[in-house]
């Protein structure tokens, strides 16, 4: 049986906005993301899934109990299920080994591990008005799991991050699902920060779910454009450049699916426009005929004006 299931969830919102039906389920200790541009309907239906908004139809199954809405129920939520939102909050003057032992289920040697999971142990003597941005989300998040709910709902949990932070909190959630064998349902604002944590991807639009795959397949493949521009850069080139696959569809290459070449072996030749530097990759505005190229290289070998000639794998290709 799977741990959560979603029936034909709808919400119409103040605004016009709608949240259309939607399914899905998801087996006990995956971790999946859900992305969309602002307003895709992403916190709502987070929110409907840990019983804090009333859906207008359908409903939330966790082990196939249902999960009650708040007009269903006195205080809303479901004991079972932590949500911590980009709001969180933690009461002044106390010690975090305080606030912590208050809310905790867990025994002494299970919390203890949370809390290195956290990377917390070393704040459990200071108080709440001694730590960092970073150190109150971790604690946060670790006082949501001493409850030991079976689902974690992280919404938007990067945002306003500097990067290490983000690197240390993407440490503590794939931790917490490995270690302490908890389903993770993430929200975030940039959908990147999901692809080397998902095991899945839910993209929204509109409401609605347009696109349901594993990471690499949702960046390699994706519905349309929409999809192919939340993950990052893409180019459309046309498929008469390409004998074997069928005329008339736009095929959408990453910069990274570009190789450089020697001319006798180019499918696309052009004049570097614009060289940008980014450490670990170079990438590279390549002009061909009337039309603009992202190419990404390793190597910085490549300077304003030169030619650059460029074949790619076309099993790679993907029409859109």
């Amino acid at each position: 049986m799977d741990l959560l299931t979603v029936t034909d969830i709808s919400k119409q919102l103040p605004g016009g906005f709608t949240l259309a039906p939607i399914s899905f389920e998801v087996p006990a200790l995956r971790k999946i993301a859900l992305a969309g541009e602002t307003g895709s309907g992403k916190t709502t239906l987070l929110r409907i899934i840990g019983g804090l908004i009333q859906p207008d139809s359908g409903e939330v199954r966790l082990e196939g109990k249902k999960v009650k809405g708040p007009m269903e129920k006195l205080i809303p939520g479901h004991e079972r299920i932590a949500y911590l939102s980009q709001h969180y909050e933690l009461p002044n003057h106390y010690t975090v080994e305080n606030i912590l032992e208050y809310a905790s289920k867990m025994p002494e040697h299970t919390a203890e591990q949370l809390y290195e999971i956290c990377q917390i142990t070393h704040l459990l003597k200071r108080k709440t008005d001694q730590l960092s941005g970073g150190e109150k989300q971790r604690i946060a998040l670790a006082r949501m799991l001493t409850t030991l709910p079976d689902l974690l709902l992280l919404d938007e949990p990067f945002s306003n991050a500097d990067m290490l932070h983000k690197q240390r909190l993407k440490e503590v959630i794939r931790d917490i699902g490995e270690q302490l064998s908890i389903t993770c349902i993430l929200v975030s604002h940039d959908p990147l920060d999901s692809l080397s944590w998902a095991d899945e991807l839910l993209v929204l639009r509109d409401g609605k779910l347009i696109q349901r795959d594993n990471p690499l397949d949702i960046y390699h493949q994706p519905k349309n454009e929409y999809v192919a521009g939340l993950f990052g850069t893409y180019n459309l080139l046309p498929s008469e450049l390409f004998p074997r696959l069928s005329a008339g569809a736009q095929i959408m290459i990453r910069p990274e699916q570009f190789i450089p070449t020697d001319q006798s072996e180019a499918i696309v030749s052009g004049i570097v426009k614009e060289v940008l530097f980014y450490g670990s990759f170079t990438e590279l505005e390549v002009r061909i005929a009337n039309r603009s190229l992202r190419v990404r290289v390793l190597e910085p070998r490549y300077s304003k004006g030169d030619v650059i000639h460029l074949t790619m794998a076309l099993g790679s290709l993907h029409a859109l």
